[in-house]
């Protein structure tokens, strides 16, 4: 059979992708063909009108709503969370063959904004609140990539002090390295300015839609300027949905409606979302982030060592989910402050994150009976991944055994993050895994915590599928041999 699917996960990094992968594997295995549209962070090529005409059933594996849903109408369509494609994309399968076998159904086109969450009405509280945070944090991802790793080269060409550098609009040499360095330092650092604000804005936005967009964005600017910081934008985004969905249940003359959205919405979720913070909320926000601040400054020996452990466990525990996006999340808005223990903790993060794809990709490949051909091929993929700081490198292999993989990568990357912590090293850039070791403070000892780590996790992982296999041979053997009674 021929089918269409299309995968999309709130960042588009890597779910997107190995979602993707994973349903093309099945396919083939399964003697059909599939065509996959990507709409992850890199875009995506559409599918073409004739793939979609040919196609007996359509996929969609998405956290988000898909863009161009429209081109689908008529089509069979099984929607499933992204993970699923991963972790089953055989009963995907299984559940489009039977919706191709049924039927066709009268389906509305009904076009849908391009950019916009899945939020159901029926979800309870706490999956709305996540999922309206994970959208305003993969907006942020590429603002924090390039805004760091434009800092980190400047650091690298100019060393540190090129923060104090002259503005380039006063004083530009194209001539010089200095000059290089403090230009990429200034756009780096405009870019950072941009984080705050993002984040409110597409939180508002996954709340509210369009309308929203303004008020967050403001939001989370008056939370810049009041020096609320991350916490403020958290609270902005969520205020400014929360205000513009109240103003859209309030019933207006027909001939009104089509400037509410443009105007009266923005108008006044800015306007009470502005009052809000820079009146009632803002200022104890900014007293929390400060205290915050100095309470990250002031971390050594033991606490340290724990805020390390528990920001790796965080980082291996779902693999780029909401859990390790809250730990990467908390380590860039302490990024923005510049100081010491920030820096740390970023340090850590970005270790810890690494550890889980290098584990696995040792695993498979010290003691490669104990892994399937395929996880043997992810294997291979996974050193690059682990190496450029995507933790998501190690699902599929979380996916196959749960129960034995989790708990070995969470005790891996806590070691590791604890040791980053002990040993003192810092990090500039949000992003960049071992090719921004140069720029990491005490480098050598980074290393030995990430290696330190990997081991850990590496051999917890031998360890318990290798008494999982021992426990099956005898099992084996009486199946074998049965006895008489």
């Amino acid at each position: 059979m021929k089918f269409v699917a299309i995968t999309a996960c709130p960042t588009g990094i890597a779910h997107t992708y190995m979602a993707a992968e994973s349903l093309e594997q099945t396919a083939k295995a399964n003697g059909d063909t599939i065509v996959v549209e990507t709409q992850g962070s890199a875009g995506s090529e559409p599918l073409s009108a004739a793939d979609i005409a040919d196609a007996d059933a359509v996929i969609f594996a998405a956290d988000l709503a898909v863009a161009g849903r429209e081109r689908f109408a008529g089509k069979p369509i099984v929607e499933a969370p992204v993970k699923a494609a991963i972790n089953d994309a055989a009963g995907l399968f299984e559940r489009a063959k039977a919706a191709a076998a049924e039927p066709p159904a009268d389906q509305p086109a009904a076009a849908e904004p391009e950019l916009t969450t899945k939020v159901g009405e029926h979800d309870r509280l706490g999956s709305r609140i996540r999922q309206w945070l994970m959208t305003g944090v993969s907006y942020l991802i590429p603002f924090v990539a390039a805004g760091g790793l434009l800092i980190a080269v400047s650091f690298a060409l100019g060393g540190y002090q090129i923060a104090d550098a002259p503005k380039v609009t006063e004083h530009f040499d194209a001539g010089s390295l200095a000059g290089w360095a403090a230009l990429m330092y200034q756009i780096g650092s405009v870019a950072f300015q941009f984080l705050v604000p993002v984040l409110a804005g597409f939180i508002a936005f996954a709340m509210a839609d369009r309308p929203a967009i303004a008020p967050g964005f403001v939001g989370g600017a008056v939370s810049v300027a009041i020096g609320a910081g991350f916490l403020g934008g958290l609270v902005a985004g969520l205020f400014a949905g929360g205000v513009v969905l109240g103003l859209k249940k309030i019933r207006v003359p027909k001939a009104m409606r089509g400037i509410m959205p443009v105007v009266v919405y923005p108008l006044l979720g800015t306007v009470v979302v502005g009052v809000l913070m820079y009146v009632v909320v803002g200022k104890p926000i900014a007293i929390a982030t400060t205290g915050l601040t100095h309470w990250l400054n002031s971390l050594s020996g033991t606490s340290a060592v724990l805020l390390g452990a528990l920001l790796g466990l965080m980082m291996a525990f779902d693999m780029g989910g909401p859990v390790n996006k809250a730990a990467y999340a908390f380590a860039v808005g302490g990024l923005t402050t510049g100081s010491a223990g920030s820096l740390q903790i970023m340090a850590a993060v970005m270790a810890a994150g690494m550890v889980p794809p290098l584990a696995l990709a040792l695993a498979s490949t010290v003691r490669k009976k104990l892994f399937t051909a395929a996880e043997r091929e992810n294997g291979r993929a996974a050193w690059l991944l682990g190496a450029s700081f995507i933790t998501e490198g190690a699902i599929p292999f979380a996916a196959a055994d749960p129960f034995r993989v989790i708990p070995s990568i969470m005790a891996g990357s806590a070691v590791t993050g604890a040791l980053s912590m002990a040993f003192g090293a810092t990090l500039r850039a949000p992003h960049g895994g071992i090719f921004v070791v140069p720029l990491i403070g005490n480098p050598l000892l980074f290393l030995v915590a990430l290696v330190a780590g990997t081991l850990v996790a590496a051999t917890s992982v031998v360890l318990l599928k290798q008494l999982r296999f021992r426990s099956a041979e005898p099992a084996a053997a009486v199946s074998a041999h049965p006895v008489n009674a």
